[in-house]
This record gives structure tokens, C-alpha cells and sequence, in this order.
């Protein structure tokens, strides 16, 4: 999933409890107890805290940070206004996070990670030949009262196929077969039972059971609200939207505040423990911190990029959780910066301003939390589908170990070779002709703008110019979705764990593929012919054989970074800060956060 902040650490194949360095903390608060004043919207605006100057500086230090005592809610920020919440179009990771809240899929995962049952009775019966699924429900209601039963899902997940939905993720239900009408393999032989038939045997596909594209949404509400076709995720557009979940949304001050109660028909009510999850809706990292530290949020996701190295190591709120991902950089192959260039001239150019970066600088001064430099897009530590790990030594694309000035001569003769040349300035650095001047497009986020201005001072003494532009969240998901920007911040978190994952958001067809890569109505000459891709990618999910599988994404993987559009940083992981008075909460290593058995003392 696309990943909205940056996150820090090494990676690892087990989800871990959210327990800060001193002990397990989440947060929630009990508004019949709470100690801390309302604020105006204008006050949270200003500096989203109310406590002294002595408490706050004592909080960043020793993690004595005020503490709220409504113990019956938890005070979240995880980002600003969400895209979608209608889980067939989302495909952020702070928009999956609200919708395993809010939504029960047939499976999901447990505090260690496990994947165990939820709507299903137990797990999944598999045919001999690995490609038939029966799974058995439970019965179950809509928040509304409304009986859930297996229809729902066959109708949910062909809507999020379809072509008028325009789901991003559309691409993760290829691996089940198709009927002669084009709807999916999907039968209902009683009303709480699905038999699912798929294309192969696949190894992950317990998993995409439980992934939020995978969660059944309620056809009268959806089908209400968007008559004529036109507006696929309006039903979830304001509070009250049915679903069936832990959670239902009470209410929504767009941009500001998002208020969550406990879902009296949830199938599981009797283990939820909060009775309200209250969102903060930010992405002011500055703000969401001093809002941590007055005691008016228990969990938070980001902090401010200058606080990192006060607080790793220092403060017992302070932890860090492994995730499975990476944050790169991407280009856009058909942006018209490579126009008269050929494909290999084109790949020069980004390979050039690729070695450019000093990775380890980016590591060890902005991240400042141990990250591991990316010299691969697949993550260290996934697995590989038939029983090993497929990152070994030799998928490595470039020399984690030279990056940055030490490349200046080997990326100048690259640019050469694209057809550049070169004034020496005298004093180490060069001015290229014809000039390159592009933009960095990034959402907002000190730690994203400091990568940036870290590439743009890697790229000077080559002569290049970049220009940084920051955008909202939900403007720079679309622009980079469409293709508006010639070079952007990236960052994606394995959906389930095999490598198909990372490889098939470049399919051409895939709504996740930002490079453009096989994309556009007039694809530019400079851009790679990209059907060999589709079709490698096609086999991989169709082949049978493990072993070969795993060859066959080697393959993909070198055929995507021959491209260079793809510009790996560091693997990805997560920094979080959490209460001392709040425990339960947990996390996946895909970036998921499970809040309804968070307890608050």
C-alpha cells in the first residue's frame, strides 16, 4: 500500500505488539473522565496544545508527557483527510488502517501476526490441486441490522473489478478465475458459504483475505448513493455509512477531527474495549507532536524529523515497529524531460541522477533511527513463495557501499553516453548542457522535504536543477496516480508477503503503477515497451510450479530496475509514540493498526 509518512527501521516477517521501548502504551480516552479542556479548532490550528513550556520539553525527554484519562476513548492521529474510506478504492495505508476498524473481512490477523479467522468460521477448506477455496461464515449483521451473508462478498468483490468502480487495486483479484461474463469464480452455495476457484495454486492468497480490497461493502447503501455510476465511493463519503466492523463513523469535521463509536452489531462486540476511536486529521507533524505531548492525542505515527534523535533510544513512548516495504523515489518514463531520447538513453539519464544519491547520508541524518539502505525495490526479509527468502546476496542493483560524490564521474559518463556534455566549473562540480531542470513532487512531511533537499544537493554538482514542490496528501496522490510530475516521493508496503506484490504495481493496467511504465494513449519512444512485463508478470500468477515462480520474479524485478524508474532509498518501518497508560494496540508488518482491544488505564 502507499505509504503516507516516513517510517523507520529494519524490516521483519512477524507483526509486532505496539510496545514502546519502556513497555506497551496505547492510547484512549473516557470523555465522562477526561482531565484536559476542550480546545477550539483555532487553538489546535495554532499549536495543538495547551500544556506549559516546562511539561512539554519534559515529555520530549524522559516520556512524562501529559496522559489523558478517558479511558473509555483513544485519541489517534495516523494522517490528514483520507482519500477514500470505501475500502475497494483505497489504497493508502492510513485509509486501510480505518477500514480493518471499521469493516470484518472473512480473515484477519491476530496481535503476533497470525492469520486467523473473522467472519469465517475457521480456515479456508483447499482442494487437492491448491486452486479451490470453500469458506464457511458466520452469521453476522450490518451496522444497520442487516444480515451479512456470502452474497455480499461475491457482490462487493465484482465491484471492485469492475471497470466504472476504477479501483486501483482491481489487479488482486486476477489470481481468482473468471466466469464467461467476466464476473470473478465466486459462488455462494448457501447463504454462509463461498467456494472461490482460481486461476493456480497461489501461496498468499489466505492473506488477500484478509487485505481491505478484499472486505465486503453493503450493495443497497452503495448503490443508493451513486445512481447513475458516476461517483463509486460517494456512499462513504460522510458519517453514517453502513459497514461491519468493530466501528462505525459517529462523525466527520472534514480535515479537522473524524469521531468512531463501537459497532453494537459487530459480530465481536463483546472483545471490543473502546467505546470511541477520536481521529485527529493532520499531516502538521509539528502539530500532531505538541498535541502528543499536552495529553490530547495517546498515539501518533510521525513526529518531527529535528525530534527523531532526541527521542530514539531516550523516551519509553518512543518505539519502532518493522514493516515489509520500501520508500524510493520514482520517475515518470513518459514526462517529456527524456522526449528525443531513446529508451537506453533515457534509462542512462535516470541511472546517472539514481547513484547520485547519497543513500547513507539520507539514512543516518534524516532518518536517524537505524533504516537499511535499498539497494533492491523487494524488501529484505520477504518471503519468496516457495519456502525461502527472496532477497539474497546477489539481488542487489548498484553499490550500497559507493553512493553519492564517489559516482559523479561514473553518473557524468552515463549522462554523456545519453547525450549531455560537460563544462568543468573548477571547483568540482559541472555545468550540463542542455540544462536539466525538473521538479520533486512530495506531500508534506519534514522528513519527506529534508529527502528532498537532500537529492537536490546530490544532483548540484552535476548542474542539475530541482525544484521542490510540496503537496496535500490527497492532491499528491492524484498527480502522481495520473502522472503530473517528472520525479516523486514514493513508498510502498507489501500488501501480503511474496514478491508479486512489489512487482505487479507496475503492470500497465495496475491504478498503483505512478511511473506510467506501459501507460498513456501515446506512449513516448523514450519509455520502455512494457508487454513483456505484463506478460512475465501474467505467468508468474498463472504458473503452477513455486520454484520456477520464484526465477520467473528475479526476472521481473531486473526487468523493472533496467528501467531506473524505480529509484530505491531504504526498506521501510515505522516510528510511533504511544501513552504510558494505554496498552493493546497492535500492528502488522504491512502497516495495519488494530485499535478495538486497546485498553487506557
Amino acid at each position: 500500500m502507499k505509504k503516507k509518512l516516513v517510517s523507520v527501521l529494519l524490516v521483519a516477517c512477524m507483526a509486532l505488539s505496539l510496545t514502546a521501548c519502556g513497555g506497551g502504551n496505547d492510547k484512549k480516552n473516557d470523555a465522562a473522565n477526561n482531565t484536559n479542556t476542550e480546545k477550539t479548532d483555532e487553538t489546535d490550528k495554532e499549536d495543538g496544545a495547551e500544556g506549559t513550556d516546562a511539561e512539554e520539553e519534559e515529555g520530549a525527554n524522559t516520556g512524562s508527557s501529559a496522559l489523558n484519562t478517558d479511558t473509555n476513548i483513544l485519541y489517534i492521529n495516523l494522517a490528514s483527510e483520507p482519500q477514500y474510506l470505501d475500502p475497494a478504492l483505497n489504497s493508502s495505508v492510513d485509509g486501510g488502517c480505518l477500514a480493518v476498524n471499521t469493516f470484518a473481512g472473512l480473515y484477519t490477523y491476530d496481535k503476533d501476526g497470525n492469520l486467523i479467522p473473522d467472519l469465517a468460521t475457521a480456515m479456508p477448506e483447499v482442494s487437492e490441486d491448491g486452486k479451490v477455496y470453500t469458506v464457511k461464515m458466520k452469521e453476522s449483521k450490518w451496522s444497520n441490522g442487516d444480515e451479512l451473508k456470502a452474497q455480499d462478498f461475491i457482490y462487493s468483490w465484482n465491484r471492485a473489478i469492475a471497470e466504472e468502480t476504477a479501483a486501483d487495486y482491481a489487479y488482486l483479484f486476477d489470481i481468482i478465475a473468471k466466469k464467461d461474463d467476466g464476473t470473478l469464480s465466486v459462488e455462494a452455495t448457501d447463504d454462509y458459504t463461498l467456494v472461490i476457484t482460481l486461476v493456480s495454486p497461489c501461496p498468499y492468497f489466505g492473506d488477500l483475505l484478509a487485505f481491505p480490497t478484499f472486505l465486503p461493502v453493503h450493495q443497497a447503501s452503495v448503490e443508493a448513493a451513486n445512481p447513475d455510476g458516476k461517483e463509486p465511493g460517494k456512499w462513504a463519503g460522510e458519517a453514517g455509512f453502513v459497514c461491519n466492523g468493530a466501528y462505525t463513523l459517529e462523525s466527520w469535521d472534514h480535515s479537522e477531527s473524524m469521531v468512531y463509536k463501537k459497532n453494537p452489531n459487530y459480530h465481536n462486540v463483546d472483545s471490543v474495549t473502546m467505546e470511541e476511536l477520536h481521529f485527529m486529521l493532520s499531516a502538521d507533524d509539528t502539530a500532531i507532536y505538541a498535541a502528543y505531548n499536552s495529553g490530547d492525542v495517546d498515539y501518533i505515527d510521525s513526529v518531527p524529523n529535528d525530534e527523531v534523535s532526541s527521542l530514539n533510544g531516550k523516551n519509553p513512548e518512543f518505539g519502532i515497529l518493522d514493516n515489509l516495504g520500501t520508500y524510493y523515489i520514482g520517475f515518470n518514463v513518459n514526462d517529456p524531460i527524456f522526449n528525443g531520447k531513446t529508451v537506453e538513453e533515457a534509462a542512462k539519464m535516470r541511472q546517472a541522477m539514481s547513484i547520485m544519491i547519497d543513500r547513507q547520508y539520507i539514512v543516518e541524518n534524516i532518518g536517524q533511527a537505524g533504516q537499511v539502505i535499498a539497494d533492491s525495490f523487494v524488501p529484505v526479509g520477504m518471503a519468496d513463495g516457495n519456502g525461502g527468502e527472496f532477497k539474497q546476496a546477489d539481488t542487489s542493483y548498484y553499490d550500497a557501499t559507493k553512493t553519492g560524490a564517489g559516482n559523479l564521474e561514473d553518473a557524468k559518463k552515463l549522462l554523456e553516453e545519453a547525450g549531455y556534455s560537460f563544462t568543468d566549473n573548477g571547483d568540482g562540480t559541472y555545468k550540463i548542457d542542455p540544462a536539466i531542470n525538473m521538479t520533486y513532487l512530495t506531500n508534506d512531511g519534514t522528513s519527506h522535504i529534508a529527502i528532498a533537499e537532500a537529492v537536490q544537493q546530490d544532483l548540484a554538482p552535476l548542474g542539475i536543477t530541482l525544484e521542490i514542490k510540496s503537496e496535500e496528501w490527497n492532491t499528491f496522490l492524484e498527480d502522481r496516480k495520473v502522472g503530473n510530475f517528472t520525479i516523486a516521493r514514493e513508498g510502498w508496503l507489501a500488501d501480503y508477503n511474496d514478491p508479486i506484490n512489489m512487482l505487479e504495481l507496475f503492470t500497465s493496467d495496475s491504478g498503483n503503477n505512478d511511473m506510467q511504465l506501459g501507460k498513456g494513449e501515446t506512449k513516448s519512444d523514450s519509455a520502455p515497451d512494457w508487454s513483456a512485463y505484463d506478460a512475465l508478470i501474467t505467468e508468474i500468477r498463472n504458473t503452477a510450479d513455486f520454484a520456477k515462480r520464484v526465477d520467473l520474479m528475479h526476472d521481473a524485478e531486473d526487468m523493472l530496475m533496467d528501467t531506473w524508474s524505480v529509484v530505491p532509498l531504504y526498506y521501510y518501518n515505522d516510528i510511533y509514540m504511544q501513552k504510558p497508560n494505554v496498552d493493546g494496540i497492535y500492528a502488522t508488518i504491512y502497516g495495519m493498526k488494530y485499535f478495538m482491544n486497546a485498553t487506557k488505564k
